[in-house]
């Protein structure tokens, strides 16, 4: 694997590989010597496992990762883990040894490459926080909905660790492929206080619940007489993604209009800025993540620039701006957009 991948980032011509190393122990020397800009690393190595190593480096010497899994569940466990420590993205390892496999693989690793040699790194600051206190009685007929790409895994849970027990239901898209997304939402459900799941199709929204779009499925929200539920399907890619944030933006717009809050976080692209255009038109609340506190700012970036984030936020303050938007009475709780 690493001759390939040694193979793949030289013929792609944007990188250059500048060393190896067999172990961890052989690449902190290597790392020292070459100061490479961005550093791949496999979750299984010998004498020391990729996160272990990764979580000595992020401490000592912060630097891009982007992590090299297998697609199973217990790799993608440790995956997740290592996003959590700093790692800037991950790839995962082709299933098959197929030209279009491999060129798909060598193509997603360069990208990613590229985008986090350029993305903002420092050692994760693992810190408890609070929940922000939310008063009952105010507009539960909202629905959040929150978008992101690379980054976003830990940005997305510093806002559900901040949600009390009685938020409105939030829906959530990360780009991130199957079985992921899954582990994921496990994962949140562990550490937050609302409920996490990963979303099913005709499953109605409830408060205090948190919905996960599936990956390699694209997730809306449907308003059904005076219940609000979850559609997936696998219709073609939007912005080269599925799920696609725009696609849950449009459809919270249409289904919640002004009881919708769009909140689109740290990622590469355009991906959700026509969906939080959407939600504005639709009379809801619109935020983006801040740069200070992005991996990659990119689609806050492109959300502001066409005007569309009503409010921009560092992302250890968005839940307070998040809540205090639904702290407002309702637009006829319960019915569809209005006019306007």
């Amino acid at each position: 694997m690493q001759r390939l991948l040694t193979a793949m980032i030289n013929a792609h011509g944007e990188f250059s590989v500048v060393g190896a190393a067999q172990d961890p122990f052989e690449a902190r020397e290597r790392i020292k010597m070459l100061n490479p800009d961005v550093i791949t690393l496999d979750v299984e190595m010998p004498r020391m496992d990729g996160v272990t190593f990764l979580e000595k480096l992020m401490r000592l010497r912060p630097m891009p990762v982007v992590m090299v899994s297998s697609s199973t569940e217990a790799n993608a466990e440790v995956t997740l883990r290592a996003l959590e420590l700093g790692a800037v993205d991950f790839v995962t390892k082709p299933k098959g040894d197929g030209g279009q496999d491999l060129a798909d693989f060598g193509a997603e690793l360069c990208e990613k490459l590229r985008v986090a040699a350029g993305a903002e790194c420092k050692a994760r600051n693992l810190r408890p926080v609070a929940p922000v206190s939310f008063a009952a009685g105010y507009n539960l007929s909202g629905v959040i909905a929150i978008g992101a790409s690379t980054g976003g895994t830990e940005a997305i849970k510093e806002i559900l660790l901040q949600l009390p027990l009685n938020a409105p239901p939030v829906v959530i898209v990360q780009h991130m492929p199957e079985m992921f997304t899954r582990l994921f939402a496990k994962r949140l459900n562990d550490l937050c206080p609302v409920n996490v799941t990963e979303a099913v199709h005709g499953e109605r929204l409830q408060p205090g619940h948190a919905y996960v779009a599936p990956g390699n499925w694209h997730l809306s929200v449907a308003r059904v007489g005076r219940q609000l539920e979850l559609r997936t399907d696998q219709a073609e890619l939007v912005n080269r993604h599925r799920p696609a944030v725009d696609v849950l933006f449009d459809s919270v717009a249409n289904s919640v209009g002004p009881n919708a809050v769009g909140v689109l976080l740290t990622g590469m692209g355009r991906d959700g800025v026509a969906g939080l255009g959407a939600i504005k038109r639709a009379g809801g609340f619109t935020a983006a993540q801040a740069r200070e506190s992005c991996v990659v700012f990119g689609m806050p970036k492109a959300a502001i620039e066409a005007g569309y984030a009503q409010c921009i936020a560092s992302i250890e303050d968005m839940a307070a701006h998040i809540l205090t938007a639904l702290q407002r009475e309702p637009a006829r709780s319960g019915e569809g957009p209005r006019r306007r």
